[in-house]
């Protein structure tokens, strides 16, 4: 009866005692306040930092993003509206454009104000640079519209710096635009003063065409010079909101010294023909010096060989010791009977464009040809070649274990070059380079066991 009774008297308390009940609420309360102390002082995912401020407002609290600290949030909505306002003025840009275009050039040609031969004078290579910015902008706006779709409302994932690297090749277009803007600006005085249809047309167009906003032609015609030197400074606000470990933030220095070398050696260029005008200058460090100077060897190699600039990839550049050896005896004797000199050289590759909607295609298209220009060293302010183009489809490169500081290049039934760089490990990297293009265009692959040291004949006998 005793054990029955004593079974049926239902606990009312927690079970443990009074004591041991307010440690635990004490313990609980500390660890919540542990955990929102935390919650308030969680490292920054931008900046690492943890010491954060800590919010008493509950609804501020709410608002604010908890994985950023105050400053990084900034820096977000700095670097944000930066990327906006490069793609907004690169629109604003190409609408400029196509005002040029729509608005005077078309009137102008079908009304035959102006014969072909002088709006190609006045408006030079316009199609060119409207064709670029539709390119550039396409890609742009398919970055903004994607991030935004992806729910990256602070378009961290947005990269200009490499987006604007893959259309690098549109700084010569501004630069053969730039060099014509002094006599194209003459030939519109000059032609504006003699023709008084065409004074009338601009007069009128100028007072009552509400597109160009009261502005007159010479004005938008300073439009491509203007974006051209607006790049850097707009590049360097994105740069500074961005944090150094952003994937992009490598990318957009290069960037920016890549548009302030092209401008440095517009500059350069405006000055040797005699111009009194310039672009803004950049401060030069020895960087954009070497820039420059590659800069010029391109477009010489380009002039040299023909070939379109968005078909033209230059695999390797730089300074290499060239000699010609006299009686083949170049391997026995070894280099250092021959006779060195300094000398530049490119490697210039041919490639089919796969597409014709992008500047650049992701996937390049087969090699179709590939030469080595040889270029003096800097004489009296010009490059100078050495001879014509070597074309690697008409070459042999070898190279030999007891001379492994240099390559030899033999041109089928022609010369004989032997070449070495200062640096043992970039000459193998140059002869890996040529090699393999000789290999992939070289008539001769075709042959049984690619042997061509022996089925080609060569003025040349080598030991």
């Amino acid at each position: 009866a005793t054990q029955t009774k004593s079974a049926d008297v239902e606990r009312a308390d927690s079970g443990i005692g009074q004591m041991p009940a307010r440690r635990w609420r004490n313990r609980a309360s500390e660890m919540l306040s542990s955990l929102q102390a935390w919650e308030a002082h969680r490292p920054c995912t931008d900046c690492g930092e943890r010491d954060l401020p800590v919010e008493t407002d509950v609804q501020n609290c709410n608002q604010r993003r908890a994985d950023l600290c105050e400053k990084c949030r900034k820096r977000r909505t700095e670097r944000k509206e930066s990327v906006l306002e490069f793609v907004n003025t690169e629109a604003s840009y190409g609408e400029d454009l196509r005002i040029i275009k729509e608005e005077f050039y078309l009137p102008m040609q079908a009304a035959g104000l102006l014969s072909q031969e002088q709006l190609l004078g006045i408006f030079s290579n316009i199609q060119e640079l409207i064709d670029l910015n539709e390119n550039f902008l396409e890609i742009l706006q398919e970055e903004i519209d994607q991030a935004f779709d992806q729910g990256d409302d602070d378009l961290m994932t947005v990269c200009i710096g490499e987006v604007f690297l893959e259309f690098v090749n549109m700084l010569p277009a501004f630069q053969t635009y730039c060099l014509q803007q002094s006599s194209s600006v003459n030939m519109l005085n000059a032609l504006e003063k003699e023709k008084e249809l065409l004074r009338i047309f601009l007069n009128v167009s100028q007072n009552d065409n509400t597109a160009l906003r009261r502005m007159n032609l010479r004005s938008f015609l300073m439009a491509p010079l203007q974006r051209v030197t607006k790049y850097p400074l707009l590049l360097s606000r994105i740069i500074k909101a961005t944090n150094e470990y952003h994937p992009d933030h490598g990318s957009l220095r290069e960037a920016k010294s890549r548009i302030e070398s092209h401008l440095e050696h517009i500059n350069m260029k405006t000055k040797q023909e005699g111009n009194t005008w310039t672009l803004r200058s950049f401060r030069q460090d020895s960087k954009k010096k070497r820039e420059v100077i590659n800069i010029e060897m391109r477009e010489t190699a380009l002039k040299t060989v023909g070939w379109l600039r968005e078909e033209t990839r230059f695999v390797m550049e730089g300074s290499l010791q060239l000699a010609q050896p006299p009686d083949g005896q170049w391997v026995k004797k070894g280099s250092k009977t021959l006779k060195f000199q300094n000398m530049q050289v490119l490697l210039l590759v041919n490639m089919k464009r796969v597409s014709e909607s992008s500047l650049e295609s992701a996937e390049p298209g087969p090699v179709k040809d590939a030469v080595l220009v040889l270029i003096r060293d800097k004489n009296n302010g010009k490059f100078h070649l050495l001879r014509e183009p070597l074309r690697l489809s008409n070459c042999i490169v070898s190279t030999d274990p007891d001379c492994d500081d240099t390559f030899e290049l033999i041109e089928i039934r022609r010369e004989a070059f032997v070449f070495r760089d200062s640096d043992r490990a970039r000459t193998h990297h140059w002869f890996r380079q040529i090699r393999r293009y000789s290999r992939e265009l070289g008539s001769w692959k075709k042959r049984r066991n690619a042997l061509p040291n022996i089925m080609i004949s060569t003025p040349h006998t080598r030991p």
